[in-house]
Parts: structure tokens; sequence; C-alpha cells
């Protein structure tokens, strides 16, 4: 049973203090939805690691590739692809961004689909070394070329620092597709929690600034609402890969502590405030039933059909976040990776290219 912490410094007599989550105070106590059988040996590992929790004082700790993450030459040599590392121009006046490009070995002839990620952790915390396996896969399984964005991170580094790092790669990308070897028309962004956050984003900032014309979002686990008043954000409070308390540290630094958890915070830091989704690229939202983001992705989705929209939801029960990372041979890991297979190859208009 999940139990609701207080979140001791924003609450007080001080009128001028910034605000608590709206719902942080007083909640109920919400019992949270089981997580799956072949989930918990990593959640009980994890539980067991003696790993700090997330906070100011340990973000040092917990931030670069680490030598568990291998470089991009070592997961290129696993598989058919190859790995290139490029430094290219960020927003104007901010500094140069570091990509990771990931080939097919032998491509089919012609322009290759091009798949842009940005990496998870909450937008305070990871590296794209990260996920180069994730990227590699998809890369060698469908034929693409996969880009993975490094961004700036918060709190040094707050909005808008990674999302305009985020979109200025991604029209990089679209501007470059011929040179890299692939097509500005079939461009997908993509990313994982704070990863999915940014590529939702980055849709939104391409429809509203006419900048590259998106084939899609794969949103994996995305965190789009910095109130954290849903029941899931409330249910996974002490429990879970991503607590509540970690979300509530990431919308502080990303935001500061008056727009942490506002109604009015900007759209293109919580994709969740976006009061139109209209016009968006097709989106894939993947979330487990069991983690605190449940409920916000849901909802993206509905809104999205809401304006006519295409959007393809699947929630996995029992799924906790980021369960195809910490439970990669569970049978949901098997059935989402199947899933985003599927919808990449009716984006994309066909099978497997590798």
């Amino acid at each position: 049973m999940s139990q609701i912490i207080h979140d001791d410094a924003h609450t007080g007599p001080d009128s001028a203090a910034p605000p608590a989550p709206p719902a942080a105070l007083g909640a109920p106590q919400l019992p949270p939805v089981p997580f799956d059988p072949e989930v918990i040996p990593a959640l009980d590992a994890l539980n067991a690691s003696g790993q700090p929790p997330l906070s100011e004082e340990s973000l040092p700790l917990m931030r670069g590739g680490g030598p568990a993450f291998p470089d991009s030459a070592a997961v290129a040599a696993t598989l058919p692809i190859t790995a290139e590392e490029l430094r290219i121009p960020g927003p104007a006046g901010a500094p140069a961004l570091e990509i990771t490009v990931f080939r097919p070995e032998h491509p089919r002839p012609g322009a290759l689909p091009l798949l842009v990620n940005f990496h998870g952790g909450g937008m305070i915390v990871g590296h794209r070394a990260w996920e180069h396996g994730r990227v590699a896969d998809l890369v060698a399984r469908h034929g693409v070329i996969g880009v993975n964005v490094e961004y700036r991170l918060a709190p040094e580094d707050p909005f808008p620092a990674g999302v305009e790092d985020n979109y200025a790669a991604t029209c990089w990308v679209a501007a470059h597709a011929t040179e890299l070897g692939g097509d500005p028309e079939q461009l997908i962004v993509m990313g994982g929690s704070a990863g999915g956050a940014f590529a939702a984003a980055v849709a939104l900032m391409a429809r509203d600034r006419g900048g590259p014309a998106l084939a899609g979002q794969l949103l994996l686990c995305p965190m789009l609402d910095n109130t954290n008043t849903t029941v899931s954000s409330l249910q996974y409070d002490g429990i879970g890969t991503w607590q509540r308390d970690a979300n509530l540290l990431a919308w502080r630094s990303v935001l500061g502590p008056d727009l942490a958890y506002a109604d009015d915070a900007p759209e293109y830091a919580a994709p969740s405030r976006a009061k139109d989704l209209a016009g968006l690229p097709p989106a894939f939202i993947e979330v487990g039933a069991a983690e605190m983001f449940r409920d916000e992705d849901t909802d993206y989705a509905r809104r999205i059909w809401a304006t006519g929209g295409e959007a393809e939801l699947h929630v996995w029960a029992g799924g906790c976040h980021g369960f195809d990372m910490y439970a990669p041979e569970a049978e949901i890991t098997r059935a989402a990776l199947a899933s985003r297979d599927s919808w990449l190859r009716r984006i994309l208009g066909g099978g497997d290219r590798g």
C-alpha cells in the first residue's frame, strides 16, 4: 500500500510560499493497481539496490552514461548497424548538441525513414547512452536511421532549454535528412518518460512554428502533466520505479517553484497543458496500468481523438513505469514491443525494412 507523503517544502502558513500540488494535501490513501508478477522481481531488485532516493543532493550521482551503459560503437558492434557521433548547432545562442546516428550496415536502396529519440530521466537525469540499445534495435529491425539526442538538463538549465534543444535537433535532422541518407517526409519523434514529453512537445512546436512535417510521435509512458493531481499520480506515491516524490522534484527543477504544479504552466514544458491538440501527427501512446503516468497519458489520447486526430493507446496491465527496460523478458514487454513494431510498420508504409 502506498502512503501519501506531504511535500513539506511547499506547505505552511506563509501565503507567499509556492503552492503545494493541489491534490497532495489531505488526499486519501489510494490502493495501487497490482504489478504484473513478472515485473515484481525487477522492483524487488531495485528496492534492494541501496540506490538513494532522487533528490537535489543525489542528482550528480545519477547522471551520465556510467559504466553500465556501453558506448555507441559497442552497441553497434552487436548488430548489423553502424554508429556515428556528431556535434550539431543548438538553439540560437545555446551550446552545440551531441547526437548519435545509427544506420543499417546494408541499407535498402533509397532514402530511409528517420527516428529521432529523446532519452528519459525526468528532464533532470539521464544520458542518451541509456537508450542506445532501444534505438539501435529499432534501426536493425526496421531498416531506419536512428538519431539519439543529448539535451540540457534541469535545474541547471530549466525550461525551455531541454525542449528547445530537442526541437533544434529535430529541425537539423529534417534539414540534413538527405546527407544522413534519410527521408524528411518519414521522420518520427520518439522517447520514453521525459523523452516522451519532449517528443509530444516537439510535435506541438513543429505544428505551431511551421517546422518539420512529422510522420508520427512515438510516446512511451510520457511525462505530460505537471499538476500531479490524477488518481494514478497518487497511487504510486512511494512505490514503483518512478514515484511521486521524484516527479514533484522533476517539475520543480524544470519549471521553478511558482509554476511547478500550475494549471497555466507552458504547454511546451508539460504537453497536457496544451489547449489545442488538433493537427498533430499520428501518436502511439503506451503506458503501464501500474504507474503514475497512466491517467495523464490516457487523457492525452482521448483529447487527440476529440479533435478527430489519430492516436493509438496501449495500457499494459500490471506494467510499472518503464517496464520494458526493467523487465525485458516479461510477456507484457514482448507484447508491447510487438505493438510498437506494428504501429511503425503501418506509419512507415509496409513491412520491416532491414
